[in-house]
């Protein structure tokens, strides 16, 4: 695999990326929590962008992959810092975000915060809100004593060996960062693809987000069984596909 650029960014931090240079408006992987620039979506987006010639950018949030700092000192609003900072640092002026669960709710808050440089989105299996809704949501009072006691508590991961640490950090910053509480408008073409099969986040919240978002051009994919990950041969299919609809239907 070839060798990461860098962005060394303002807030101090050093964030690995790789771009496949192309046509049309930037095609931008946002990955989810604990998930990096090598997984499975990310490459697979590489290679058709390859292979059609497409503008194309995945990176690493810091405390992930190939990119500088701690992920337990991470937060979601900070993250969304490292993906504004990373594409600041574009030249291109039209973007499509394609935002994979945690991911999806970085594309939500980058299409609020760059208006409309942001031509289009993708999200796969989004997670907005999840730090409170689900997260804070689901403790126990045991839980939220143990978090107001020592500032962190554990959780097992369904996709990881180690644990997650949930700090009171996290929590916090996800409240500064919601985006199912207030108006959401998306003047882009949108499209939110979700598997009924996803047992971390529950096809309700898709349709959550779906009935909150305003725009002209949404719509909500459903594909029976699919799970979290997304990424069997049909999944990775319907992803690229929707993508290049999406671009379509830019103006």
């Amino acid at each position: 695999m070839p060798e990461p650029s860098y962005l060394d960014t303002a807030r101090g931090r050093r964030l690995a990326y790789h771009r496949t240079e192309g046509t049309g408006p930037l095609v931008v992987f946002l990955g989810g929590l604990k998930s990096d620039m090598e997984g499975t979506k990310a490459l697979h987006l590489e290679a058709w962008a390859q292979g059609r010639g497409r503008n194309f950018l995945r990176f690493d949030y810091s405390g992930h992959g190939q990119s500088s700092g701690a992920f337990e000192d991470g937060s979601v609003g900070e993250w969304a810092e490292d993906a504004a900072d990373m594409l600041a640092a574009m030249p291109d002026d039209r973007l499509v975000l394609v935002g994979s669960s945690m991911g999806g709710w970085v594309s939500l808050l980058m299409a609020r915060r760059l208006g409309a440089r942001v031509a289009g989105l993708v999200t796969i299996a989004a997670a907005p809100d999840f730090t409170e809704d689900d997260w804070w949501g689901g403790m126990t009072e045991t839980e939220k004593a143990e978090m107001a006691r020592l500032g962190r508590i554990e959780r097992p991961s369904d996709y990881d060996d180690s644990p997650y640490i949930i700090t009171r950090k996290f929590i916090e910053d996800g409240r500064r960062n919601l985006v199912l509480r207030d108006p959401l408008p998306l003047s882009m073409p949108v499209r939110f693809l979700h598997g009924t099969g996803d047992t971390t986040v529950p096809t309700a919240l898709a349709l959550r987000l779906l009935e909150h978002a305003e725009g002209p051009d949404m719509r909500l994919t459903l594909v029976d069984g699919a799970d979290h990950r997304f990424s069997d041969e049909t999944c990775l299919a319907l992803i690229t596909d929707t993508v290049e609809e999406v671009l379509v239907r830019i103006p």
